[in-house]
């Protein structure tokens, strides 16, 4: 049986999915608009100890609709995110446990703030004058859209890089799966690989979970988690085709907005 904590990812990637449909349903016009290994890099032992930064101010640094155009905020399904601390997890290997955290935006360690939205990639809309085939295509096409979870998390000290280590850590150690249960139902994850590379920040780790669904369809959830200075941006995508793609631009948007 699939754990809470993915049901609602998943309910929340079909909120954004929904809104997105809406979206390719709602207009005729055209839209003009490899993997690596995790990176290697440890932190900087000698990095200058950090000041973490309050939820205020990292609410102030999250992407805007303006500042990442081909996707979507869905405010309803990013509300949600503030009760994702509520449930707790636990997982038969310890040192997992934090790609489950990331999963689903829980704070992870003592962070000084954080801050939590939803995006979906924006669906290509119909040509003006499309056919009823060609508007079903693009119905399809929007259910099958990557939702991601943004999250913020700001850390005094060495914190932020201690998170991303251990992140790095768990991709390692939980390569060949693992499970974790919450609230009596327990999830089995197959595997845990490198996922697309992503170069974002002073360091970053991407990760690619196959994950076992309802009714014996795998999935694949998209973990990234990138730092810049003292504050992390983690990334969770997911499909509700099973596949998520890597939604590249909103990682370096997001990042880059770190300073």
């Amino acid at each position: 049986m699939r754990s809470t904590l993915v049901r609602r990812t998943v309910l929340t990637a079909s909120a954004v999915s929904l809104a997105l449909l809406a979206t390719a349903c709602g207009s005729d016009k055209a839209d003009t608009k490899g993997d690596a290994k995790p990176d290697p890099r440890p932190s900087a032992p000698g990095a200058p100890a950090a000041k973490g930064r309050t939820d205020a101010e990292l609410t102030g640094l999250l992407v805007t609709q303006a500042e990442v155009p081909d996707y979507v905020i869905n405010a309803q399904a990013a509300a949600k995110l503030s009760k994702a601390d509520e449930n707790q997890v636990t997982t038969d290997k310890p040192a997992c446990k934090v790609l489950v955290q990331t999963q689903a935006l829980q704070k992870i360690g003592k962070p000084t703030g954080v801050a939590r939205t939803t995006l979906g990639a924006k669906p290509k809309e119909p040509a003006a004058g499309a056919s009823p085939e060609e508007k079903l295509e693009a119905v399809k096409n929007a259910l099958g859209t990557t939702a991601t979870l943004t999250g913020l998390s700001s850390y005094d000290g060495q914190g932020a890089q201690e998170t991303l280590a251990a992140f790095k850590t768990a991709g390692q150690i939980c390569a060949g799966g693992f499970s974790s249960t919450s609230e009596g139902e327990t999830t089995k994850y197959e595997s845990v690989a490198a996922g697309p590379a992503v170069t974002a920040g002073d360091e970053a780790v991407s990760l690619s979970l196959t994950v076992d669904m309802e009714g014996g369809d795998k999935g694949t959830l998209l973990l990234v988690m990138a730092r810049k200075g003292g504050t992390i941006a983690s990334f969770s995508s997911i499909s509700l085709l099973g596949k998520a793609d890597s939604p590249t631009a909103l990682i370096d948007a997001q990042v880059k907005k770190l300073g």
